[in-house]
């Protein structure tokens, strides 16, 4: 099948590389070209870039006949061979599928950059202008044959259509400086803000933080500086660091972190960054540190093992979410030099990990026997692939996009003419493709080229051979609502240590309620001092940052008790009237004049007063409604009671009068009766003049039983009084119910002592049960519980006292005679 090829666009080179146009459009390359490591020619080439020797000096070397591969340092990268081979397994998986690129070959051609910019330059110039030492003017614009570019790392050129496993800059997210770049792995703006997000889930305040001298540090750093801002999160300090400075300077940055007062350091780091301090650490035994560390190092498995950073223990941090790549192991531990006896990349790599060499025939040579399989080490372990899974994405994503644009091809009318897709039209294809690969895992990139960012929050915890393990205990995910993006699962978690205790930074201790926070003087907003707020005053929930005053509770008529307790009040006076009219216009029948009918309209009005003086409860209390509500209620119910008792006086003495003989209703009569109930009520009104005049009940601010909250209430005053007017209104309501219950087995037609002995009984259980409710209950439900009290007892003499007179009057007429009240009690006497 011939070869097929897509129009690329133009390329733009710095540095290294430059194509001079001359006098007849030719182009000639400056230096000598690299040459790919493992390749594989097919219909469509796939150009990756990854690291697998160390970096060495480099010389622009004049262009010979015959290319010769660029001289790079040893071999020393385990893991960038397991993504070359990781890319490979990928290309065969979907040439093996019928479902992807059908009827296509992808091939591949991986460079080495030497960890060098200056040679991951020259890589990229040989996938786009191959061995040719005289280039046409087109070959300056148009890459190999069928070539598309996988670039691995930050590469300093702009060329079309780049897609990055491992490039994690966010600035790399800008469309107008990178139009045509795309990435499988999160925007390092995102971690930044989970990062944010998880120091202020955790409480900490007050951080100091640790960043690589280069753009992963210094761009990573200042997006969490922002995001920390908004969290209300202070930084005490921010130390910079390359694997390049002097160790005084390492050990400058640690004095600063030993004197600094912040126990949560935030490392975003480079590992090679990183090791220089973490080795100053374990020199110094610097302990009791929580690190927070991003995803460079969070799974650095080397650090993890090695002891002398068992103070490691207890990090936390995001990395890139795990998965599972099914046929992976047995696909890595098939390599063997055999495969390409030519290939020195796989020689080298042999060498390393069985410690032998090809050129020795010694006891020290290699033999090709050795078995990967046996092995157990970073290349081979499939525990861990977060960055391989990217790269396995990375080429599926490639491989989507090609079957959309040859798809369209295939189906489009022009392609009969030869046309081919713009390079706008291929970007399109990249950044509309979406699809689900075999791990789960939903792959599609935003506006900016960025995929959902997805991370697994890692704690490290000591495992039993001593060394520290990663423990997953959360997740961020960037695609989901944002109350629901971070979830931790805390008892899960070990902290610096391996302490279970729960780690706190803040650079002030919150304010309790009553005092407000005030900013030290040069330090940042988080260090204050707690000063004092007035009386009455309380600090806001928010800030903390100024006295506002406490929330004034009382029992109001707006809210629903009191609303509640207004009903009941006014439903108990309209009870009341309707009996009173009931009785007045019934007022000549035997059953409202029998028993006195003057009292019986005197305690109507009496109950009236009762079910009126409740409202007084209700409402802010002033001087005036302290000093009515408990006089009121002392007087209006000891004349209610005195009516009662001077009714079962009545009683008595007129069921005395019927025996023959008797005389004793002269001494009760109704000027008796109104003395009787004029006497009792003056007493206590003599008792609530002497308590408003010694000591009244007066307005009160409360601050004593909530905090955060004034209970404004009515002060008794004197308690003597209150308990005086109260336990007089017991000593009538007792000696009411003693009489009553003496009268109860008078004549039934005759007789009101059952109901006004079973009244009596509700109203002194009332009572009875308020006193201990009154001295427990708090604030509003204090007053709340008093009025209860006085409608409960009120519908009690209401109800079972004139009820039973309202049923004959309504519903038994006939028995509302003379006839029939005197019948039963004339024969019972006789």
């Amino acid at each position: 099948m011939a070869k097929r090829t897509v129009s690329l666009l133009q390329l733009l080179l710095v540095v290294y590389g430059v194509c001079v146009p001359s006098s007849a459009q030719i182009c000639r390359l400056l230096g000598q070209p690299a040459l790919p490591l493992l390749s594989a020619q097919k219909d469509i080439n796939i150009g990756a870039i990854f690291s697998f020797h160390k970096s060495a000096l480099l010389k622009i070397q004049p262009f010979t006949s015959k290319p010769k591969p660029t001289t790079c340092g040893s071999f020393n990268s385990l893991r960038g061979f397991k993504y070359a081979q990781t890319l490979i397994f990928t290309i065969e998986e979907i040439n093996n599928s019928t479902q992807l690129l059908p009827g296509v070959s992808l091939g591949y051609k991986i460079y080495d950059s030497c960890s060098s910019i200056s040679q991951t330059v020259l890589s990229g110039m040989s996938l786009m202008n191959g061995y040719e030492e005289t280039l046409s003017d087109t070959s300056c614009s148009r890459p190999p044959s069928g070539v598309y570019l996988f670039i691995i790392i930050i590469i300093l050129f702009f060329i079309f259509l780049q897609i990055s496993h491992f490039a994690t800059c966010a600035c790399l997210s800008n469309r107008k400086r990178f139009p045509s770049f795309f990435r499988t792995i999160p925007s390092d703006y995102y971690q930044s803000r989970a990062l944010a997000q998880l120091v202020k889930h955790f409480g900490w305040t007050w951080v100091g933080t640790v960043r690589s001298r280069g753009d992963y540090g210094n761009n990573g750093i200042a997006a969490f500086e922002e995001a920390a801002k908004q969290e209300g999160i202070c930084i005490e300090y921010s130390e910079a660091i390359l694997s390049t400075d002097p160790k005084e300077q390492f050990l400058k940055t640690l004095e600063v972190i030993k004197k600094g007062t912040a126990r949560v350091v935030l490392a975003f780091v480079a590992v090679g960054d990183f090791v220089p301090l973490l080795n100053v650490i374990a020199q110094h035994n610097i302990t009791g540190i929580q690190w927070v560390g991003s995803e460079s190092w969070i799974t650095y498995r080397t650090f993890a093992e090695t002891k002398e950073y068992s103070f490691l223990s207890g990090a936390v941090g995001f990395a890139i979410a795990n998965a599972k790549l099914v046929g992976l192991r047995e696909f890595l531990v098939n390599v063997h030099p055999n495969q390409e006896p030519n290939n020195e990349l796989l020689k080298e790599f042999w060498e390393t990990v069985f410690q032998c060499s090809f050129r020795s025939n010694s006891s020290g040579g290699c033999t090709g026997s050795e078995k990967l399989a046996e092995l157990q080490n970073e290349y081979t372990d499939v525990s861990e692939l977060r960055i391989v899974n990217k790269v396995y994405t990375a080429v599926y994503a490639i491989a989507h996009t090609l079957h959309n644009v040859l798809k369209d091809l295939r189906s489009s009318t022009s392609s009969s003419k030869g046309e081919r897709p713009t390079p706008q039209k291929v970007l399109d294809y990249m950044r509309d493709v979406r699809f689900t690969v075999k791990t789960g895992e939903d792959i599609f990139f935003d506006v900016s080229g960025d995929p959902a960012a997805k991370y697994d929050l890692i704690n490290w915890q000591p495992a039993d051979d001593g060394s520290l393990q990663f423990k997953y205990v959360g997740f961020y995910d960037s695609s989901l609502p944002s109350e629901q993006c971070l979830r931790v699962i805390q008892e899960h978690m070990i902290w610096a240590g391996n302490s279970r205790q729960f780690p706190v930074s803040v650079c002030s201790e919150s304010c309790t309620p009553g005092t407000r926070k005030a900013v030290q003087k040069g330090r940042p907003v988080c260090c204050y001092d707690c000063i004092p707020c007035a009386e009455g005053e309380i600090n806001n929930e928010t800030g903390k940052d100024k006295c506002v005053l406490k929330v004034v509770e009382f029992l109001s008529y707006t809210e629903i008790m009191g609303m509640v307790l207004c009903i009941f009040s006014f439903f108990g006076m309209l009870l009341t009237a309707i009996v009173s009219f009931l009785f007045y216009l019934h007022k000549e029948t035997p059953i409202v004049r029998a028993n006195n009918s003057e009292l019986s309209f005197l305690l109507l009005f009496s109950l009236s007063l009762c079910f009126l003086c409740s409202l007084t409860f209700i409402g802010q209390p002033t001087e005036w409604s302290c000093m009515l509500r408990h006089t009121a209620f002392g007087i209006t119910f000891v004349l209610c009671i005195s009516c009662v008792l001077g009714k079962t006086i009545v009683v008595l003495m007129a069921f005395r009068a019927t025996l023959p003989g008797s005389n004793v209703m002269k001494w009760f009569g109704p000027l008796q009766q109104r003395l009787s109930v004029v006497s009792l009520s003056l007493i206590q009104m003599i008792i609530c003049v002497l308590w408003l005049t010694i000591s009244p009940p007066f307005p009160y601010m409360n601050l004593s039983y909530y905090r955060e909250k004034v209970i404004l209430e009515c002060n008794l005053g004197s308690a003597l009084g209150f308990w005086a007017v109260l336990g007089y209104t017991g000593l009538l309501s007792i000696l009411c119910f003693i009489l009553a219950f003496l009268a109860r087995n008078l004549p039934d037609n005759f007789n009101e002592a059952k109901f006004i002995t079973f009244s009596m009984l509700i109203f002194c259980a009332v009572w009875i049960t308020f006193i201990p409710a009154y001295v427990s209950s708090p604030g509003k439900f204090t007053v709340a519980v008093q009025i209860f009290a006085i409608l409960a007892s009120s519908f009690s003499l209401l109800f079972c006292i004139f009820a039973p007179k309202c049923y004959i009057i309504l519903l038994k007429p006939e028995k509302n005679t003379k006839k029939q009240m005197m019948g039963k009690s004339s024969s019972k006497a006789l």
